[in-house]
């Protein structure tokens, strides 16, 4: 068995949980934009129905919230399902065969 295999693809999981993380932050981080953006437009904007806005932006921040941690959980586990493949390639060829 290639064991250089086996370090590729561990270190390929590694490189893809991290980049899972990271777009969870990255959700994260433009959920809090718009809920800033909601907080500060009452001071920024003398507009007549900033409280219509403010909700706008609060509902999208909320969304963004809710997709960015499902869509984490989602990867998260695709990600463990893809773990047992690692070092079981020969196993696998040998009972096609």
């Amino acid at each position: 068995m290639n064991k250089d295999l086996i370090l590729r693809e561990n270190l390929a999981l590694q490189r893809t949980t991290l980049a899972n993380q990271s777009t969870l932050l990255a959700f994260l981080r433009t959920s809090l934009y718009f809920s800033l953006a909601g907080l500060s437009l009452e001071n920024l904007l003398k507009i007549k129905h900033h409280e219509k806005v403010q909700i706008l932006m609060f509902g999208i921040s909320i969304f963004i919230f809710i997709y960015g941690i499902s869509n984490y959980f989602i990867h998260k586990k695709r990600i463990k399902r893809s773990e047992i493949h690692i070092g079981h390639y020969k196993e696998d060829y040998e009972s096609e065969s």
